[in-house]
């Protein structure tokens, strides 16, 4: 028999609550956390609107900010959710074997410092020439090494490692869209397979910076209804026009089941199913006729040994663009059979936007809580309905539904796939 995995702890930091009950309050109620970008100047920007994470003290997650000067806004948001998935667990309060601990994120890079780039730019320009060597010369003089470390994506997983003395596998993986379930589905199997007996697995990321916003834009990815920010990010509808950018964390405390009874550990569920496909198809497009998603869905069903009529809702990933939700709309009909019609699949991303390689981690944490309280989120701003689009989306308004096994879907730039099955445990 396998090793049984199941989630004991849960944390987030997401633009509409800073931690677990606020953001569940808030979605609950169909709250939006969307508006004007604060965190630079993005007025002549094409989409001047994100998820921005809101009234976030850094303070109170460290006793000592000093080791974390430099560090980005990627990865004081995995310290907060971190610390707060480690204390809801109570993991540590008995005694644990460090050598037992690991961590594997899919967490992001931090952002890069635009206005010291420019400044390193308009040192280089020589009468309209650009100066290589003097560029080179600016970086040196201006660029702080320390600062440049903190931007590589594995320091996430590095300072979670310190902070909590976990000794055990440290990775962390960056499949876009996909790479905090992807982080929580091959944590599961480091489990499993018994490497580890407890993992702090999820994802942190912010892209809301000047590269960020200028990439998607230039994808035309990002939404541009910059008068009505709060109805931008419309999954399903006939009427989208792109995604929402989207900042957070969220961390999950994966046990073995057996380690978690036998401390009395709280369960919030159990990781029954993973699956991961690839497309192979287009670096920016998924697969037209949703192969990779199919497959990935069919195959997470497959690993938890649940059959398509049993599941009882699907968190999509349903970014508010024109191919994605089309697409996974037909993943999802063709795995799901007949059952699909009668299957709520909602998209929190409506009210927080997309938070990249957070997004599926934090979503994980949604579908337990769904599990937990028997309530479906809705997917906001569904007006229109489009042809191509027939699912119940769970229009506007949370749902009363029992909840005994969801899917979570996310799909990443690049053709990456991954399905998360969960189960209520004893269910």
């Amino acid at each position: 028999m396998r090793r049984r995995v199941v989630v004991t702890g849960i944390g987030c930091i997401t633009p509409v609550g800073n931690t677990v009950e606020q953001m569940w309050a808030a979605l609950r109620e169909g709250q939006i956390g969307i508006g004007k970008i604060t965190h630079f100047d993005a007025s002549e920007f094409p989409t001047t609107f994100a998820g921005e994470v809101k009234d976030f003290r850094f303070e109170d997650y460290v006793d000592d900010p000093q080791p974390f000067e430099f560090a980005g806004r990627n990865i004081r948001f995995a310290v907060g959710a971190a610390q707060q998935a480690v204390k809801d667990s109570g993991v540590l309060e008995g005694g644990l074997d460090p050598a037992s601990f690991g961590v594997y994120l899919g967490a992001g890079e931090g952002q890069q410092d635009f206005q010291l780039f420019m400044q390193m730019i308009a040192q280089s320009n020589k009468d309209g020439q650009f100066d290589f060597e003097e560029f080179t010369r600016a970086g040196l003089e201006l660029l702080n090494p320390k600062a440049e470390i903190e931007q590589e994506p594995n320091m996430p997983s590095g300072h979670l490692a310190s902070l909590f003395n976990a000794q055990g596998p440290n990775l962390n993986c960056l499949t876009a869209c996909a790479a905090s379930s992807q982080a929580i589905g091959e944590a599961t199997e480091i489990i499993r397979q018994g490497d580890a007996e407890v993992m702090l697995s999820g994802g942190a990321h912010s892209m809301i910076h000047p590269f960020g916003v200028t990439g998607f834009n230039l994808l035309t990815a990002l939404s541009t209804r910059n008068d009505s920010p709060q109805t931008a990010s419309r999954p399903f509808d006939l009427n989208r026009d792109g995604f929402v950018l989207g900042e957070g964390a969220g961390m999950l405390i994966l046990e073995e089941l057996e380690h978690a009874q036998a401390r009395g550990a709280q369960i919030y569920g159990e990781i029954a199913g993973y699956g991961s496909t690839a497309d192979a198809y287009r670096i920016t497009d998924i697969h037209p006729e949703g192969l990779g998603a199919i497959r990935c869905i069919q195959g997470a069903l497959k690993d938890a040994g649940v059959n398509p009529e049993e599941v009882d809702y699907v968190n999509a990933h349903g970014t508010s663009t024109l191919v994605n939700d089309k697409v996974e709309t037909m993943s999802i009909k063709r795995s799901l059979g007949e059952h699909a019609r009668a299957t709520p699949a909602s998209s929190t991303k409506s009210m927080m936007g997309h938070l990249i390689a957070a997004a599926g981690s934090v979503e994980a944490i949604i579908c337990l809580l769904a599990m937990r309280d028997g309530v479906v989120p809705c997917t906001m701003n569904y007006e229109t309905p489009d042809p191509d689009c027939d699912l119940d989306y769970v229009p506007n308004s949370s749902r009363d539904w029992e909840v005994n096994r969801a899917v979570s879907n996310s799909f990443g730039f690049g053709g990456q796939n991954v399905t998360l099955v969960f189960s209520k445990f004893g269910k």
